[in-house]
């Protein structure tokens, strides 16, 4: 069986959960270690107990590194009672220098994958600040045996033209596990609301864009009630002045808190009729490139995505002949979009997600076995010496090699 360290940068992250839920289904004993950033008693996963490394902030840079010298000064007697992995994953740049340490103490020859799923926008400044932190990732990932990430963009727009990452890339995309006993079943069809009831608009996951937040917030009270905002997940606190006041005093928006991935999905997403599937955050650089959890999650529940013209989701979307996609971030954009909508256009829109391949938003329990198989010949190209090579893939192919 395939020993795998995985090293996290949020213990408390839902995606974190359901990557090591993966790497278990496929077959893999995973033993998580990393930083918190909070309390998501939701992140747990039975006969999993992560090693804490210290606690960690959102924003708070100086205090991450302070923290990641900290965790490599006494991660031997941490990682003490740890047998010794087959390969170690790194998840983010803080916990490339970790994964490092790691090697060392267990004896110079476990394999390294980054596991990179955004592009900070601190990597991309051309000043000192970011050049630094590009030459310490170069550095740090002069020895990885493959890099990990969820959008074909970032490696078009970052990691071959940028980065000194010369590790083959995989595109490993933000699919929703369908796996026997945990995954709940698909959310009924999606219909038209009541006469005088809503349109509901979700917006689920990771909540940290203001620009989003004020954008669903002033299209819903220009619609005054004709749509209705659900919000689900772990707001970014540190990028909001006030989240939680703001939201109460939107008559037309309403917060629901966390939710568990995969298993509350279908129930969520049975809730709603659209799916925001834009981010501001860092706009033109890192939001503009990912392709969002909650993209494939309301498609494959039949709930049709909003998109932004000239984003890598917008290209996906328009690959397929699915989804809308807004021309300008504004709520006369918005209106344009979705005020005139009509029973029959919704239905037509739901319809062409249901003609797509359900490949294209899941990720199977067969998928963690293959993942787990590719993960352990590194192992084995290890030992060998072997020098892996990416073999060709298409731009959106099914988790392979790009």
């Amino acid at each position: 069986m395939l020993q795998i360290l995985y090293l996290a940068q949020d213990l408390a992250d839902p995606a974190v959960r359901r990557r090591t839920l993966t790497l278990v289904t496929g077959g893999a004993r995973v033993t998580l270690a990393g930083f918190r950033r909070g309390a998501n008693p939701l992140a747990a996963i039975d006969g999993v107990e992560p090693i804490e490394l210290g606690t960690t902030a959102d924003g708070r840079f100086g205090q991450r590194i302070g923290a990641v010298v900290r965790a490599c000064m006494s991660l031997k007697s941490r990682l003490a009672h740890v047998p010794k992995p087959d390969l170690i994953i790194a998840r983010n740049l803080e916990m490339l220098a970790l994964a490092r340490r790691a090697v060392a103490v267990f004896g110079g020859t476990v394999p390294i994958v980054y596991e990179c799923l955004d592009i900070h926008r601190l990597m991309l400044r051309q000043d000192m600040v970011g050049r630094t932190l590009r030459a310490a990732e170069g550095q740090l990932g002069k020895d990885v045996r493959l890099l990990i990430t969820s959008s074909p963009a970032f490696v078009e727009h970052y990691f071959r033209p940028i980065s000194s990452i010369g590790a083959p890339p995989m595109l490993l995309e933000n699919k929703v596990l369908e796996l026997d006993g945990i995954s709940e079943p698909k959310a009924a069809p999606a219909v038209c609301p009541a006469p005088g009831a809503p349109w509901k608009i979700g917006w689920f996951g990771a909540l940290r864009c203001r620009r989003s937040l004020a954008l669903l917030a002033e299209f819903s009270r220009r619609m005054n009630g004709r749509f209705e905002v659900v919000l689900r997940g772990r707001p970014a606190y540190s990028e909001f002045e006030d989240f939680d006041g703001f939201v109460k005093n939107e008559p037309f928006m309403r917060f629901e808190g966390a939710y568990r991935n995969p298993e509350d999905l279908a129930d969520i997403y049975g809730e709603v009729h659209f799916t925001w599937a834009i981010d501001f955050f860092e706009e033109g650089q890192n939001s503009a490139w990912l392709l969002p959890n909650r993209l494939y999650e309301g498609c494959r529940h039949g709930r049709v995505p909003i998109s932004m013209k000239g984003t890598e989701t917008a290209r996906f979307l328009s690959v397929r002949g699915i989804g809308l996609v807004l021309e300008e971030a504004d709520a006369d954009s918005l209106d344009t979009v979705l005020g005139l909508l009509s029973s029959q256009s919704y239905a037509d829109a739901t319809e062409r997600i249901s003609r797509c391949n359900p490949g294209s938003w899941i990720f199977s329990r067969a998928d963690c076995e293959a993942l787990v198989r590719q993960l352990a010949a590194l192992t084995v190209e290890t030992r060998q010496h072997v020098p892996i090579v990416a073999t060709a893939g298409t731009r959106h192919n099914e988790g392979g090699f790009l």
